[in-house]
Parts: structure tokens; C-alpha cells; sequence
């Protein structure tokens, strides 16, 4: 890949990635740490077999929250793929039996995965599983290539788009990011076996101390979404990276929270999908490696 002067995420930090690691801590090349089989997303994407995961290292944002922050900071940072070899992980995927391509935080890669998805159309849908703060440029390129997309919205508030992600303008790139996906996929299509084939699915997770924002993002999807997405709510959250160093962010949510947010969606009859609290659990994080067999 040539990246001289990146601007393929909403920084635009202009750093030539050939040659340094621009914000995400990654150069052009993409960077694996894991493909693999996964269980635990949503009924509609990991159906019965599993979808063919491919985690990337590196990451546009700074949560300081986050579950994988080992690959996202780059404590570990992979191996890395020729568009090529790319594709190849793709198709071992689809031997083994993945429902779909599942491309976990591609935000930063995703010129190297437009060119490995162009090598040859894949039989299986595309899943685009980022954290919602996308470059729009960038995501009309991905078009005609990308089947389903998983945005997360975090915030409705940019004091803790900022706090916690180091993001201050996340709410409207966030919501300008969802609004071309559902362009582009337009309405949830499901086959007879209730597995998704096409659209997009908004992900909100409920951060502790904090329901008042989620309640903002639930009915900010409503009125700017309506029932042109799914939303899936998660209570996964587990205090992880520096998650200590915010002490109202340091524990794990209470079901009292869980059903206050849960009732909004009911409320505001949102298409979707509600996480128990038993998914907070660090057994649900997935091993990364630095040695990826190619």
C-alpha cells in the first residue's frame, strides 16, 4: 500500500504511513492479530458456525476503556498482510465455515482491504465492524464491496466523545459515518435462516455512571435513523485498559442501568437486539498473537 499523506480516518493527520505510524500506531500495511472463527456477535452474524473475525491492530481512536486495547495500542501489534495474503485469510475463513467476513476496526486499514476484497468477490457477505468514527470519502470507496456494516455510536455527548476516546468531534462524524452505511446498505435483509445478508446494525455500549448519554444516543438513532437500522445494545462493558484511572467508569454496569436504557429502546420501538449482563466477562475477549499463521 502508499499512503503519503493520510487522511483515510476523520484525524486526517497527514503523517506518511509508508515510512512512520500515523495517530492509529500502524503504517500502510495491514496488520492481522487474529482470524478466527467467532461466537460471540450478534445471533444474526455469528449463526451457527461463527463469523470468520479478522481482528486489526491499531486503532483511529483512544479509548481508554478499551477490551482490546493490547492490539488497539499496539502492545501487540500482529502480523503483517499483503492485500494478498489478505484475501488468503479470507478464503481459509470461508473453508472453515464463517457465515460472513467479519473486518474488526478496518478504519485505518482500509485501503489495503479495498485492495484484498477486489482481488475476487467473496461468496460470503462483507461485515465492516468499526467504532462508527469513519471518514465518509473514505467509506464511499468501500461501496459495492462492503455487504453489512457494524457501527458502534458511543456518544451522544462530545465532552465524553472527548474524555474517554480523545474525540470531540464524535457525534457528527460518528452520525454522518452511520448515515452513508445505511446508504449504502439500506434496510436489514435476513435469510430464511435469520442470518443478516445486508444492512446495518448500530452497536451502543452502555458505559456505568452513564446512562443519560446512552439514553441521548437511543433516541438520537431514532430521530436521525428510525427503523433504517437495527441497534444492538450491549452491557459487555468491563473496566479495561485505564479504565481505573476514571473511577466512575471502574466497575461494571448494574442491571438497574441495563434496564433503564432498555426500557428507552422498548420505548421508542427500535429495531434490535439487548445484551445480558453475564456477556461482561473477560473470557469473552478473544487471544491475540503476533505470529499469525498465514
Amino acid at each position: 500500500m502508499d499512503i503519503r499523506h493520510c487522511d483515510v480516518c476523520p484525524r486526517h493527520c497527514g503523517i506518511d504511513r509508508n515510512t512512520a505510524a500515523g495517530f492509529c500506531k500502524t503504517g500502510a500495511s495491514a496488520r492481522v492479530a487474529r482470524a478466527a472463527l467467532h461466537a460471540w456477535e450478534e445471533p444474526c452474524i455469528s449463526g451457527t458456525n461463527g463469523s470468520g473475525t479478522v481482528f486489526f491492530t491499531g486503532c483511529s481512536l483512544r479509548c481508554v476503556f478499551c477490551q482490546n486495547d493490547v492490539i488497539s495500542t499496539g502492545k501487540i501489534q500482529g502480523t503483517a498482510v499483503t492485500p494478498q495474503q489478505l484475501h488468503g485469510l479470507f478464503c481459509r475463513l470461508i473453508d472453515q465455515g464463517a457465515h460472513n467476513i467479519n473486518l474488526v476496526n478496518p478504519t485505518h486499514f482500509a485501503p489495503a482491504i479495498l485492495e484484498a476484497l477486489q482481488i475476487e468477490k467473496l461468496p460470503v457477505p462483507v461485515v465492516y465492524n468499526s467504532s462508527g468514527y469513519e471518514s465518509v470519502e473514505t467509506l464511499k470507496q468501500l461501496e459495492g464491496w462492503i455487504d453489512i456494516y457494524l457501527p458502534d455510536f458511543k456518544y451522544a455527548d462530545n465532552k465524553l466523545a472527548m474524555r474517554y476516546s480523545h474525540a470531540p468531534d464524535y457525534y457528527e462524524v460518528t452520525a454522518a459515518a452511520i448515515a452513508e452505511m445505511i446508504r449504502q446498505t439500506g434496510p436489514c435483509v435476513f435469510d430464511d435462516n435469520g442470518l443478516l445478508k445486508r444492512g446495518t446494525i448500530i452497536r451502543h455500549l452502555i458505559l456505568p455512571s452513564h446512562v443519560r448519554n446512552s439514553i441521548a444516543v437511543l433516541r438520537a438513532i431514532d430521530r436521525l435513523f428510525g427503523k433504517s437500522a437495527y441497534v444492538s445494545l450491549m452491557a459487555q462493558y468491563i473496566p479495561a485498559g485505564r479504565a481505573a484511572d476514571f473511577p466512575e467508569i471502574n466497575r461494571t454496569l448494574t442491571q438497574e442501568e441495563l434496564d433503564r436504557v432498555s426500557a428507552v429502546l422498548e420505548n421508542l420501538d427500535l429495531l434490535g437486539y439487548v445484551q445480558e449482563l453475564s456477556s461482561a466477562d473477560q473470557a469473552y475477549v478473544p487471544p491475540f498473537e503476533n505470529d499469525l499463521k498465514l
